[in-house]
């Protein structure tokens, strides 16, 4: 590294309800659960990503889990703040005269941030001590990221299915034209499968093994060509209380989903039904790309393809699109000045 070359460090951060995602010279250098347990009495860090996320429903009443975001937004300023310090400074070559210096970073945020939303992420920037502070919607990032020129004048369809929110937007010439924020993506399938067990299986499960099941079996259609074999899970058995092992089938957690799927369906569809005909032609032939770690879960790109009547693109790595587009993006800011959000460059 040269003398002045921290002048120039870049970092694109994915601040996701799940996950954080942060790129440092064009690699992703944090890939972590959005996560941080602290200690109630003192305030300490205990543990935050990864190590965390090991903790959940295993702590003592001193410690506290913490999700600082919620539905792709800051919920929580202090443990976001901290959280994203102890990030930060696991990039090694990151070192404390960097942090006394200053840099450029790009956030992404979700398309229906409001301004309070956005002015939270802001500050929680300033306290990291970037320089020039840039803000892009999740979408524009994941279309750039999933290598789609969204300058041209040509209509792109993007739905980025994250953690806490899944983004819908229509793409043309570098602006969203139409799309909505909808709460429902990845938590909510957890919560979805929670309840089911519960409900129908007598099992009562944490939000960790939820996720792992999702993982494992989940799946948006009932009927996969190459399905997963059953899974064995483990909780408590809400009529004895006692710990108890069942087995659940892909089937049941496809079941357990419908709802959820159906209103990203409906949510789609809506979007679709309010864009301009000449747009309409344009994504007849280009089809819709899936991005997101949701949009993972088997058999949903061959589900929404059959709602819609287009086909569905799904990217080798849908979790890592937004960031690999937000770090793009810092890299040519006078290619996409224009795809940043307005009022774009924030100065401290």
């Amino acid at each position: 590294m040269g003398l002045f070359d921290f002048l120039n460090e870049k970092i694109a951060i994915d601040l996701g309800t799940s996950n954080t995602l942060i790129t440092h010279k064009g690699k992703i250098a944090v890939d972590h659960p959005s996560i941080i347990t602290l200690n109630q009495i003192t305030g300490k860090i205990i543990a935050v990503g990864k190590e965390a996320g090991m903790m959940r429903g295993k702590i003592n009443k001193n410690i506290k889990t913490i999700y600082p975001f919620s539905n792709g937004v800051i919920s929580n300023f202090d443990a976001s703040e901290k959280m994203l310090k102890a990030f930060l400074k696991r990039l090694s070559s990151l070192n404390a005269s960097v942090f006394s210096s200053s840099y450029n970073m790009i956030i992404s945020i979700p398309c229906g941030s409001t301004e309070v939303e956005m002015r939270a992420v802001l500050e929680s920037a300033k306290r990291l001590n970037a320089k020039n502070i840039f803000l892009i919607h999740e979408p524009i990032a994941a279309a750039i990221g999933g290598g789609i020129n969204i300058l041209e004048p040509k209509g792109n369809m993007v739905v980025d299915i994250g953690g806490g929110t899944t983004e819908i937007a229509v793409i043309s010439l570098g602006r969203i034209i139409s799309g909505q924020s909808v709460k429902i993506a990845g938590n909510t399938f957890n919560e979805d499968i929670m309840q089911y067990v519960r409900e129908f299986r007598n099992l009562h499960i944490g939000e960790s093994m939820a996720e792992h099941i999702k993982i494992t079996i989940g799946s948006a259609i009932e009927h996969l060509d190459t399905p997963p074999k059953n899974m064995q899970v483990e909780g408590r058995d809400l009529l004895t209380g006692k710990p108890k092992q069942i087995e659940l089938s892909y089937k049941e957690i496809s079941k357990s989903l419908e709802k959820s799927i159906s209103q990203i369906e409906n949510s789609i569809l809506e979007t679709l039904s309010e864009i301009p005909p000449e747009i309409s032609a344009d994504i007849y032939n280009t089809g819709i790309y899936l991005t997101g770690g949701g949009s993972m879960l088997r058999g949903l790109n061959e589900r929404l393809s059959k709602s819609t009547d287009l086909p569905v693109h799904l990217g080798e790595s849908p979790l890592e699109t937004v960031v690999k587009g937000s770090d793009m993006v810092l890299k040519n800011l006078d290619h996409y000045s224009s795809v940043l959000v307005q009022d774009r460059r924030r100065n401290f």
